[in-house]
């Protein structure tokens, strides 16, 4: 079951990666980095592209080799934290730091943060189970 929950956060991760690629285009991102300077731009989507390759290769690691992710090793443990604490810091900043008055200006926006944020406490939630999990060593 708790592997299944693993393989389950890990498509929802791949979701969250694909759905995505629409983000820049939907808040005009393009539009808005035309105004900044070149290397700003350049660091801007830089950033965005490792952001994107971590979802992606969260995703792969834990739909592969969720089992490993439950090893109850220190690496396990140190892995399931990562995400773990990436996804949680992901809830706290859409509450804290992001103007969510965006969403309220379109259909599309409210439905999208909704699935968001279930799709990021849902990941957080599991992996953080799995890290403590790990911790505990209950598969050793």
């Amino acid at each position: 079951m708790f592997k299944t929950m693993i393989v389950l956060a890990g498509l929802i991760q791949l979701g969250i990666a694909v759905t995505s690629l629409a983000i820049p285009r939907l808040l005009g991102w393009p539009e808005q980095l035309a105004r900044v300077e070149k290397l700003t731009r350049r660091i801007f989507w830089t950033y965005g592209g490792y952001v994107l390759g971590a979802h992606i290769w969260f995703a792969a690691v834990s739909i592969v080799w969720a089992g490993e992710l439950l090893s109850g090793t220190p690496l396990a443990a140190l892995v399931t934290g990562l995400i773990a604490t990436w996804w949680g810091m992901r809830v706290v900043g859409q509450f804290t730091w992001y103007d969510r008055t965006v969403a309220g200006t379109r259909r599309l926006f409210r439905v999208a943060e909704v699935l968001y944020v279930t799709a990021f406490v849902f990941v957080a939630a599991v992996f953080l189970a799995a890290t403590l999990h790990n911790v505990t060593g209950a598969v050793r």
